[in-house]
């Protein structure tokens, strides 16, 4: 009966012994992974402009301020549509109208109110169109309309790529099979292969300027300014070692 006190217990140390060695190799053999960050990467050139301007007037009364954004409206788009901007490729917005005030002071200095002086009027306009050669040249050319007694402003155009899902899920390849190739180099230099994905997640799809020092965003970049873009993924791969 002694002999048998001693016995359990030592029995109990070997099968906890036996169940922490596997669980150590069990971990150790979970832990046998490799993780890898690839890169994919393009250049490629803006298939879409988006081009916008306002036409402005100043009038004592509405009417004639309405007379006027008319005439421009209508110079407008004869001078695009001579330019071969097609009329479906512009839209004009609603006009907005705004009040504008002077201020009045009296004979000391003081402040004494504000006077009624007229009308101020705007209308903008777009031009879509996937003629970007087209357009970006008549963005750069609209001073003409001024000699022709239209109040215009013109802004920067905006550049777009209508196939960005294709270039996207090109990069995921691209840095997909970069990431492998730098587990295979990693696991060669250890003498192993690798397996099977563990596990795998994609970062964030980045659009900059080609040939800018513009930064990346945690969020995602996305640059509408250039036509000439840059577009960048990265995959985060773990690999099991074989």
């Amino acid at each position: 009966m002694k002999s048998a006190k001693f016995i359990i217990p030592g029995i109990a140390a070997i099968v906890c012994a036996f169940v922490l060695g596997n669980a150590y190799t069990y971990k150790f053999r979970a832990q046998d992974t490799v993780v890898v960050t690839g890169l994919g990467e393009t250049e490629f050139a803006s298939d879409l402009i988006v081009w916008s301007g306002a036409i402005t007037a100043e009038a004592a009364n509405a009417a004639a301020g309405y007379a006027q954004i008319e005439t421009s409206k209508r110079k407008v788009q004869e001078y695009l549509a001579a330019k071969g901007i097609p009329a479906k490729a512009v839209v004009f917005d609603f006009v907005n109208v705004n009040k504008q005030f002077a201020p009045v002071y009296n004979a000391n200095g003081s402040w004494a109110g504000q006077r009624f002086t007229g009308y101020e009027l705007r209308q903008r306009f777009t031009v879509e169109s996937e003629e970007v050669d087209k357009v970006e040249a008549v963005s750069r050319e609209m001073s003409s309309l001024i000699a022709q007694g239209v109040s215009i402003e013109a802004y920067q155009p905006d550049y777009y790529y209508t196939r960005l899902d294709d270039v996207k899920l090109s990069l995921i390849e691209r840095a997909s099979a970069d990431a492998r190739t730098r587990a295979e180099k990693i696991a060669a230099n250890a003498g192993a292969k690798i397996g099977k994905v563990r596990s795998a997640r994609m970062g964030v799809f980045q659009i900059t300027g080609a040939n800018t020092n513009e930064e990346f965003s945690a969020g995602g970049s996305f640059n509408t300014s250039s036509r000439q873009k840059k577009a960048r993924i990265t995959m985060r791969i773990e690999y099991r070692i074989k």
